[in-house]
């Protein structure tokens, strides 16, 4: 067993309760430090969980919990701005179906799970600086207070804090064009071209001259995602002081035409309607950690929420983050190890849902569609051996 007994980690969101856990299960203790008052109830839209996330909850006691606050969607099928079908994918033998749900439900079941193991939580700690020292690193909050431990976790998102401590010229995030919106539409709305109603189970993708995205709720509705290109991002905030009515009529506008698109707007009502603000993802982060402090989820590898994959890449890398820090002798040679283990993959699937941006910012044509396998084999087969040992050069 390595050196590290105790971290500090630094976000209460997914990556940072899931890093905390599975540290506890490699026998190191760590505190979580949220700078938020509380909770995220009622906070987000709606995300999903990839087969390769949910085998990663596995390993720290979460799937079942997780699944309970979700519902499966194990299929996918690929439709043009008509409402044709091109693809379809109906989940791999094997595998646990993908499942969907509130971003405010699986951080709850997340946070419960964490401290029903004993993890600690601490809200209203906003982290502003750290000092490192021969024994540890000590992190400094807002408030005054401070927290010292072996090794400092950066789990505070895609406007990481730690980012910036561990590399002052590291790159922020990059806006991909677009804005996001969600909303909800009637049960009794067929979005395809023939007619046909949206099948429970299945996530329908439709691009044209623009996309949208949606599925069936376990209650009939059928839940959209669409995108707004724009060349000026706004911020989260001013997307939200813009009246929901106003962009429900842009988003209308929009989508004259395009047939799913068209139909899903037409009975969407304001008061359904979630604007999530600028699609975003990190581009390559030089340096995913310096001295005692290290990134995890978003703060190193936000892939945007077209790769269907952020939630669940964040749960990886917590994982194997605990594993190099239970095998490997100290703490640098841990860090090396894990960046290693990650760095290719989650910058493939970045890349891959970069292009997916482009062409929703109508800056390319619909992605090319290659088959089933090729398109979520290797990456829901992705499955992490939690009893098998690190060895120094990431393997």
């Amino acid at each position: 067993m390595g050196t590290v007994r105790t971290a500090v980690v630094i976000g209460g969101g997914i990556g940072g309760t899931v890093a905390a856990m599975a540290l506890a299960r490699a026998g190191i203790e760590a505190t979580v430090h949220e700078a938020y008052p509380g909770g995220a109830d009622g906070v987000g839209a709606m995300l999903s969980l990839a087969p390769n996330g949910l085998a990663a909850l596995r390993i720290v006691g979460a799937e079942e919990a997780v699944r309970a606050v979700g519902h499966p969607v194990p299929g996918v099928v690929m439709a043009d701005g008509a409402g044709n079908r091109l693809a379809e994918f109906h989940g791999f033998p094997g595998l646990p179906a993908t499942h969907a749900m509130a971003r405010a439900d699986l951080h709850r079941a997340l946070t419960e799970r964490a401290l029903a193991q004993g993890v600690k939580i601490e809200y209203g700690r906003r982290l502003v600086g750290a000092e490192e020292g021969i024994d540890g690193v000590t992190a400094v909050f807002s408030d005054g207070g401070t927290a010292h431990a072996d090794v400092l976790i950066g789990a505070d998102g895609i406007r990481s804090t730690v980012r910036t401590l561990v590399d002052p010229a590291a790159p922020g995030p990059e806006y991909a064009g677009v804005l996001g919106f969600g909303g909800l539409a009637a049960d009794d709305v067929a979005p395809a071209g023939d007619e046909t109603p949206a099948e429970p189970g299945t996530t329908y993708f439709a691009f044209g001259s623009s996309f949208i995205g949606w599925w069936r709720l376990p209650d009939g509705q059928l839940c959209w995602f669409a995108s707004l290109p724009r060349t000026e991002p706004l911020t989260w905030t001013e997307v939200q002081r813009i009246p929901a009515e106003q962009w429900l009529a842009r988003l209308r506008e929009r989508y004259a035409g395009h047939v799913p698109g068209e139909r899903l707007l037409a009975h969407t009502t304001p008061d359904t309607l979630m604007a999530t603000g600028p699609m975003e993802r990190m581009p390559s982060v030089p340096h995913w950690h310096r001295g005692r402090l290290v990134l995890v989820g978003d703060a190193v590898h936000a892939p945007s929420s077209s790769s269907g994959q952020g939630a669940s890449l964040a749960v990886e890398s917590a994982v194997e983050l605990a594993r190099c820090l239970r095998d490997l002798p100290d703490h640098t040679a841990a860090f090396g190890a894990y960046e290693r283990l990650r760095r290719s993959r989650v910058e493939l699937i970045g890349g891959n849902a970069a292009a997916t941006n482009r062409a929703k910012a109508g800056q390319a044509g619909p992605p090319a569609l290659p088959s089933p396998e090729q398109m979520f084999g290797p990456v829901h087969r992705h499955l992490i051996d939690w009893d098998a040992r690190v060895t120094a050069d990431g393997q």
